[in-house]
């Protein structure tokens, strides 16, 4: 039987995209305190499934497709831009296409407004109206008002009239942000884009005998299968070590291993990866965040998708894509290693010198580099002293030595000196634990 939280939930994906919801509302209509009413509406928010907007509401909202993931929802524009909705609220669930900006005549104007985008204007009531007519939302800047007719028609068309008190070009360039943010995020990937789900998955239940394993096991070729209890909770795993010797009648949770490792769909690609390589695990169960299961993830996915996300197009170069770009060798005697770099305009901070951030990503890299050069394998750095002696201006040149100072088996130790002009401007010593290439 679902628990309260659950039917909540499950009442708020019901409800038509549009509908408003209150805490006194849900805890009236299906009977519960207003505190489960507000942790289930919390949750539903976290799943997409609501938006809360400051002088509206709780509203519900459709969840975003994947391959829209960089357009923003008109509610979304409301919070961005600290809006206030004036009318059209049933709309703010959809999502924009592209916005216009209203400043050219009003026939111009018409001619790049079109159905589902945003029209940010000043104070012309005419545009406001012809744009609502074409089916496009509308943003009012510098706090400026509108008709009531204009009102009355945005919530017949279900489309959004925003206003908000700051300049066009200020509110564009939010809008920008956002969406960019939104690309970056878009590159993160998740276990959630990966995972197998819930319903294609084989697992084992505590009550279930041995034999259960043996079936699944012949019927999949797999030999690792999480354990679950009678509430869906992971609780365990069962592997093929974990059955040697063991009678084909005992029950699962005799032969488990308890409190196994587990990842959310929030987890990202990159986190989870590291987990199951550094910690030899070959299958993880993914769970909610009330410990059920929803799906699995294995070694052979995660590292398949690492490989597939190496040969995308990515959106731009980070400051480690630039650094590692830049240095160039100009010794290497096996422990030690010396480097050179010109500074770029995008390794520097506002003043125009070189920001303290490229500073640890070039020494961490000169670093890295020795030791791979000298151990065939990788550091993770786990401890990090840097100091910044002096300024370094933009285009000057750097010369950086890395010399490894301890190496045992599985931990580092490596000292890295940057000099400009032969004047030491920077110092670092990184350790770390090395890992096999």
């Amino acid at each position: 039987m679902a628990t309260k939280h659950e039917q909540i939930l499950n009442f708020i994906e019901s409800l038509k995209v549009g509908n408003k919801i209150s805490v006194r509302q849900i805890a009236k209509e299906l009977n519960v305190s207003e505190g489960t009413a507000y942790r289930a509406i919390k949750e539903a928010e976290n799943q997409g499934l609501v938006s809360t907007i400051e002088r509206v509401g709780t509203i519900r909202i459709e969840r975003k497709k994947k391959e829209n993931f960089e357009h923003l929802t008109f509610a979304e524009i409301v919070s961005i831009v600290d809006g206030q909705v004036l009318g059209g609220r049933e709309g703010l669930y959809k999502t924009l296409n592209k916005f216009v900006i209203g400043a050219m005549k009003l026939d111009a104007m018409m001619r790049y407004t079109e159905k589902d985008s945003l029209l940010i204007v000043g104070n012309r009531v005419e545009a406001h109206e012809l744009a609502i007519k074409e089916g496009a939302a509308v943003l009012i800047t510098g706090g400026f008002d509108t008709e009531d007719q204009v009102k009355r028609l945005a919530d017949e068309k279900k489309l959004p009239i925003i206003s908000t008190s700051y300049d066009t070009f200020t509110v564009a360039a939010m809008i920008n942000r956002a969406i960019y943010d939104q690309l970056i995020k878009k590159e993160i990937v998740l276990i959630g884009d990966i995972f197998i789900p819930y319903d294609h998955t084989f697992f084992l239940t505590t009550k279930d005998q041995l034999t259960k394993w043996y079936e699944f096991n012949e019927q999949t070729t797999h030999s690792r299968y999480p354990v679950v209890d009678e509430n869906n909770r992971v609780v365990g795993m069962v592997t093929s070590k974990d059955i040697i010797g063991k009678d084909k009648l005992v029950s699962i949770d005799k032969v488990m291993t308890k409190n196994p490792m587990t990842v959310l769909k929030e987890t990202s690609l990159a986190y989870a990866a590291h987990m199951m390589v550094w910690e030899g695990i070959e299958i993880m169960p993914v769970v909610d965040n009330h410990n059920k299961l929803v799906g699995l993830i294995s070694r052979q996915d995660v590292l398949k998708a690492l490989q597939h996300i190496q040969r995308q197009p990515q959106v731009g170069e980070t400051i480690d894509d630039i650094v590692t770009s830049r240095l160039e060798v100009l010794s290497d005697d096996n422990q030690n290693m010396v480097f050179r770099s010109d500074v770029t305009p995008q390794m520097t901070n506002q003043l125009g010198t070189l920001s303290y951030g490229v500073l640890v990503s070039f020494v961490t890299e000169a670093g890295g580099r020795v030791l791979r050069q000298y151990k065939k394998g990788d550091l993770v750095v786990e401890n990090l002293s840097v100091y910044f002696l002096k300024p370094v201006q933009l285009e000057s040149v750097l010369e950086i030595k890395s010399r490894i100072l301890e190496v045992g088996r599985k931990s580092a130790k490596v000292d890295v000196e940057v000099f400009h002009d032969k004047d030491l401007v920077g110092k670092a010593v990184l350790m770390g634990q090395l890992i096999d290439r």
